[in-house]
């Protein structure tokens, strides 16, 4: 009974609403294929919208610009992605271990989520780095718990976060452009190498790399 009156009495979703919130995710759709195309500064309002296959004029009805739009687009996919990657590392406490998995996960982007992979390949540091959900503030927690608990050795969590979202970024271009190059090993590798950076032992991040990389709900 406590159930059926809690459904009763949840606001319903109207079709209007239903609509506006299709509409509003297909423009967001749309940004991030551009993105990940390469073409996102060039694209007009016309391109969007068609891209999205809506009418131009419902664009102003859910954004005030192209900026605005792309603003949205990525703070939404970083952060869902961010949130993707806390439910995978639930559980786990060890700075090191939790940056491990992050990077391991983000890293195989190129083949699990090609288009996410191009969307932040296409952004570049400025998408990692500047907005202020997602992945960089998620790692910078984890760098700087890692500081406090005396598993990293590195001064300046900013400056190394930089590095190593830079590292992140090349790999992932290079999924796009050479993927035959690059493969589970390449990215173990490559997180192996970023805790090193961090000042953990040798020997210790690559036991954590070798870790089984817990599983991944879908996008």
């Amino acid at each position: 009974m406590a159930e059926a009156a809690s459904a009763a009495g949840a606001p319903k979703v109207s079709r209007l609403d239903r609509r506006k919130a299709r509409t509003r995710q297909a423009l967001i759709d749309a940004a991030v294929r551009l993105i990940a195309e390469g073409r996102g500064d060039r694209a007009s309002i016309a391109e969007i919208t068609e891209e999205a296959d809506i009418g131009f004029g419902s664009f102003y009805n859910h954004f005030d610009s192209k900026e605005q739009l792309f603003q949205t687009a990525s703070e939404e996919v970083l952060e869902r992605w961010g949130q993707m990657i806390d439910r995978a590392s639930a559980g786990i406490t060890d700075p090191a271990e939790l940056f491990a998995v992050g990077t391991r996960i983000s890293g195989r982007l190129g083949w699990t989520h090609p288009e996410i992979a191009g969307f932040l390949a296409g952004g570049g540091l400025d998408l990692l780095l500047d907005i202020p959900r997602g992945l960089a503030p998620r790692a910078l927690r984890d760098i700087q718990a890692g500081q406090e608990s005396g598993r990293f050795t590195v001064a300046d969590a900013e400056i190394v976060l930089s590095a190593l979202a830079g590292g992140l970024l090349g790999l992932l271009r290079m999924c796009q452009r050479h993927p035959e190059r690059v493969n589970e090993t390449t990215v173990d590798e490559l997180a192996e190498a970023e805790l090193r950076l961090l000042g953990v032992p040798g020997p210790e991040a690559a036991r954590l790399v070798a870790l089984p990389l817990p599983p991944t709900d879908t996008w």
